[in-house]
């Protein structure tokens, strides 16, 4: 419909709503008025409703009459045809806003939404995930909404992200972190589907933390969601000495083979970071190798810096970024008091967020490294830099809740660096969900 007719069919509507008025402080019945002008109005609304082929115009009325029950069809129309130009235009500033926002910036709201999908819902969880069916009894940590400062972030949308994703492949490629994000990823998006069997993992796997390689397809959109286990991105190596004993080193000029599988996809979310707090990594004695040389000692910072510039150059040189979006998943927080994961380290009975900065850990020197290292690029890197947004949320890690049916008690092993699913990880794919959306349009020079 032109803008012209728009107008006019918009005046029409205008006067009829005053000669109501008028009626009203008259004597005269306002459906006799109505009855009047319907004729000469009902011309006009037919004549420039014509282009739309979905509205008949037999039984089209203007003024709904308890005799004749006629519609307000052709008005409804032109009415939805405006809301929802107004729905996209609204939809299409809100994006826009998105864009120039800084998304990663902001803080955690109570919210009484539903999760992207129910706990225990979603099969394809690893029971150390699966914090519900672990038997967790608290669920407020589900309560919470990622809040940018100055912008609103979309709630994920798994038909619309499936439609994007049509015919594509993502891969996610590093640490079980990243195995984190991908199962959460798979069950919002799976919880989309009517017909849940539509998606399936190649080899029938339910249980993902074995091999290097699983792939979950979703039939009716032609697109696959893939995770390839790399947990520091360059090669690991393992051999036996002459005397048999066997040995393993880090090889920081060499990024791992499994690299092939993957330098096609449409969309590649890396990580890399906690396997580099690890002791024999942090300590870096005998440990990282460069061609044939083994330094006896190397500080982990350097060795991190250099196994992030091999996998800069990798993707510089192997990676077309025409057809290729790529990401890096910043470092996820953890939050162990008094000792680490296998020294008595902490974390059960946080129930909140942390509330002041005061409490938030200074910003890990890894991420400085990376970010200097992404500033070289040529190729185009979308940093996902969740690492402040986790450093808030010392209540969403399964901590004694990591495995179902075993004595709990306070000296157990807890984990307090991965995730319950659903939970804080949603929130990650809803980021990656928002940067989607906004390459979907072009705000240059508008």
């Amino acid at each position: 419909m032109s803008l012209a007719r728009t107008h006019i069919l918009i005046i029409s509507l205008v006067l009829l709503s005053l000669l109501f008025l008028l009626a009203s402080q008259t004597n005269h019945s306002p459906t006799l008025i109505a009855s009047a002008l319907t004729s000469r109005l009902l011309f006009a609304a037919n004549f420039y409703i014509s282009p739309f082929s979905s509205v008949s115009s037999s039984n089209t009325c203007l003024v709904l009459d308890s005799e004749s029950n006629c519609t307000l069809s052709s008005v409804t129309a032109v009415e939805t045809a405006h809301a929802n130009s107004r729905k996209d235009q609204e939809r299409y500033n809100r994006i826009k806003k998105l864009s120039s926002c800084d998304i990663f910036n902001g803080k955690w709201v109570a919210d009484n939404s539903e999760p992207l999908y129910k706990p225990g819902s979603c099969p394809f969880i690893d029971e150390a995930f699966n914090c519900f069916k672990n038997g967790r009894p608290d669920s407020d940590y589900l309560k919470y909404k990622w809040r940018p400062i100055g912008c609103q972030l979309p709630r994920c949308d798994g038909g619309k992200m499936l439609e994007m994703l049509r015919g594509k492949r993502l891969v996610f490629v590093g640490d079980s972190l990243n195995r984190n994000m991908w199962e959460s990823l798979v069950c919002a998006l799976r919880d989309s589907l009517k017909d849940k069997s539509r998606v399936y993992e190649v080899s029938g796997r339910q249980r993902f933390r074995t091999q290097g390689f699983y792939s979950f397809k979703f039939r009716d959109y032609m697109c696959s969601i893939d995770f390839i286990k790399s947990p520091f991105l360059v090669q690991e190596s393992k051999f036996s000495d002459k005397s048999g004993a066997r040995g393993e080193t880090l090889r920081l000029d060499m990024i791992q083979g499994s690299s092939t599988k993957y330098c096609d996809a449409d969309i590649i979310i890396f990580n890399t970071g906690h396997w580099w707090t690890h002791h024999k990594t942090f300590k870096g004695y005998n440990y990282f190798q460069e061609g044939s040389h083994v330094y006896n000692k190397l500080e982990v910072k350097e060795a991190y810096t250099k196994a992030l510039k091999t996998w800069a150059q990798w993707v510089d040189a192997n990676i077309d970024s025409n057809r290729t979006r790529v990401f890096f998943r910043g470092y996820s927080a953890s939050h162990f008091r008094k000792g680490q994961w296998n020294t008595g380290g902490s974390c059960h009975g946080e129930m909140k967020p942390i509330a002041s900065d005061t409490y938030i850990a200074t910003y890990p020197w890894m991420m400085r490294v990376l970010e200097s290292v992404i500033a070289e690029m040529k190729t185009p890197v979308f940093y996902l830099n969740i690492t402040r947004m986790t450093d808030y949320r010392q209540d969403g890690h399964p901590s004694i809740y990591r495995q179902r049916e075993i004595p709990r008690g306070p000296g157990m092993f807890q984990d307090c660096s991965h995730w319950c699913l659903p939970g804080v990880p949603d929130s990650w794919n809803e980021l990656l969900y928002a940067t989607l959306l906004i390459s979907h349009y072009d705000f240059t020079g508008k």
